[in-house]
C-alpha cells in the first residue's frame, strides 16, 4: 500500500526583510511531511529519509498547481492568498 502525498498550494509571501514584491504573484507547492524529522546521532543535525520535503514546485496559476496535483493523483489544500493592505503614510508622520 502507497501512501498518497498531500500537497499544500499557497501564494509565496513578500519577504520580511526587503521592500520588493519578486515572485510573489508566483503559487507554491509543497508536500507535507510524511515521517518525523529525528536528529543524526554523529551531527545532531535534524533530517528524515522523506525526500519530498526536498521539493518545491512554482506555477504561475492555482489553477495550474491544482491541475499538477489532480493529473499526478495527489491530495491537495489550497492556502487562500492573504489579502495585500497598504499603509498609506507621509514622512512628515514620522515627526509627529
Amino acid at each position: 500500500m502507497t501512501v498518497m502525498a498531500t500537497a499544500r498550494i499557497f501564494q509565496r509571501p513578500k519577504n520580511s526583510m526587503q521592500s520588493g514584491r519578486a515572485r510573489t504573484d508566483q503559487w507554491q507547492l509543497e508536500f507535507e511531511p510524511a515521517e518525523a524529522k529525528h536528529p543524526d546521532p554523529l551531527t545532531g543535525w535534524a533530517g528524515s529519509g522523506d525526500t519530498r520535503d526536498q521539493i518545491r514546485l512554482l506555477f504561475p496559476t492555482v489553477e495550474a498547481a491544482i491541475a499538477h496535483c489532480e493529473r499526478e493523483g495527489h491530495d491537495y489544500t489550497v492556502v487562500p492568498a492573504p489579502a495585500k493592505t497598504l499603509k498609506l503614510q507621509a514622512y512628515a508622520d514620522n515627526f509627529r
